[in-house]
């Protein structure tokens, strides 16, 4: 079963009924009449705009923010089955088992915005039409194809689709970003990293605050507008990165001895306004995170928003800091936390024999935790 937990500003009465506009502690619900698949959540993902839910039975429903309360959820009318969700600042994203991506969003589809289609049928080479995996940025959508290759398409007011955003502003098809990649790194901001088959990793898009990482002589490159490789990055592997407005996080798992087991660290860089960045000084490059909470502990997950982070550990403790103004760190108040304070939960039914997968997803002032309870089979998802 799943323990859905939210706290932050409450922007869906068509969800979270009853409840104050700041919620700073962390509170239970369930879905209103909820039904049986409801009680299977896969995933979930949420932007500026709109929230969708993935159940286990590959179906999805989308729920609408503040400006759109009096429409009710409505499930998302796709006949393949859906396997990842991901919702940008205005663009969401559906991945399909059958390796298609159904896109919307005012810069995806100027013409129609609210309906979905297929912008993988749209690439060039068809050899490349086959998509792993997709991610939803600042207005624009990155695909990574099952040869490897990264495309992006919609806005590049950043250059976060890797072009010169003076000659190429926008593109209604995936351009070719990058061939030979293996993961790519995103969030609702408009930069991007992509790490390639040899573990090396690039940057482009905005970069005002340094968030790209090139340390102190590029912090004053607003924009960078072709993917560069980062440096001075630790030994280890890169596990996850994820960008915040004016910053950006990575995990790195360091390999220890036979006897021990691999250790995660965090990483940030960028600008410490909101204190984002879990330190009280500006970061150029990216320098570890240190916080007596991770000391005898291990970082299991982590996931930022526009201004905070939130981290989850092996001894199921959940660390946060950053902008705190909408309650989105669920501390009780609204103070800001610029360096790691742990977040007091509600009692949940924690079992030793089972796995703890936990999502969590916001943008600017909307904070959701989904806690779902999986069976050791899943380790590796």
């Amino acid at each position: 079963m799943n323990e859905i937990i939210f706290f932050g500003l409450n922007q869906n009465p068509k969800l979270i009924k009853n409840k104050p506009n700041k919620i700073t502690k962390p509170i239970q619900f369930k879905f209103e009449n909820e039904k049986e698949n409801e009680k299977q959540i896969k995933q979930i993902s949420t932007g500026f705009f709109s929230t969708i839910f993935l159940f286990k039975n590959e179906k999805a429903i989308e729920y609408l923010k503040q400006k759109d309360s009096n429409q009710n959820p409505e499930e998302i009318q796709i006949k393949e089955n859906i396997q990842k969700v991901t919702v940008g600042t205005e663009n969401e994203a559906i991945l399909t088992k059958e390796g298609n991506v159904f896109a919307k969003g005012k810069y995806i589809n100027p013409k129609n915005p609210n309906q979905f289609f297929n912008i993988s049928s749209l690439i060039e080479d068809t050899n490349d039409r086959i998509i792993e995996d997709v991610f939803s940025g600042w207005n624009s959508i990155y695909l990574l194809t099952s040869n490897q290759n990264v495309y992006g398409i919609g806005s590049n007011d950043y250059c976060q689709v890797n072009f010169d955003s003076e000659t190429l502003q926008k593109t209604e098809k995936p351009i070719l970003m990058m061939k030979n990649v293996s993961k790519i790194f995103s969030g609702n901001s408009s930069h991007v990293f992509l790490l390639n088959s040899n573990q090396e990793l690039f940057g482009c898009g905005y970069n005002s605050f340094g968030q790209v990482g090139l340390g102190e002589s590029r912090k004053k490159d607003w924009q960078i507008q072709k993917l560069t490789k980062i440096q001075n990055i630790s030994k280890g592997k890169i596990i996850d990165i994820q960008c915040g407005y004016t910053f950006s996080i990575m995990l790195i798992e360091i390999e220890k001895n036979q006897n021990q087991n691999p250790k995660r660290k965090l990483y940030s860089c960028g600008c410490h306004l909101y204190n984002g960045l879990g330190k009280n000084q500006n970061a150029y490059e990216f320098t570890e995170i240190k916080s007596s909470l991770f000391k005898n502990d291990n970082i299991l997950d982590f996931s930022v928003g526009n201004a905070h982070t939130l981290i989850l550990t092996s001894k199921k403790k959940l660390i946060g800091f950053g902008n705190n103004r909408y309650g989105q760190l669920g501390t009780g108040n609204t103070n800001e936390q610029s360096i790691p304070i742990q977040i007091k939960l509600p009692k949940l039914r924690f079992n030793e024999n089972i796995l703890i997968i936990i999502f969590l997803v916001d943008m600017k002032i909307h904070f959701f935790i989904i806690l779902l309870f999986l069976f050791p089979i899943l380790k590796k998802i």
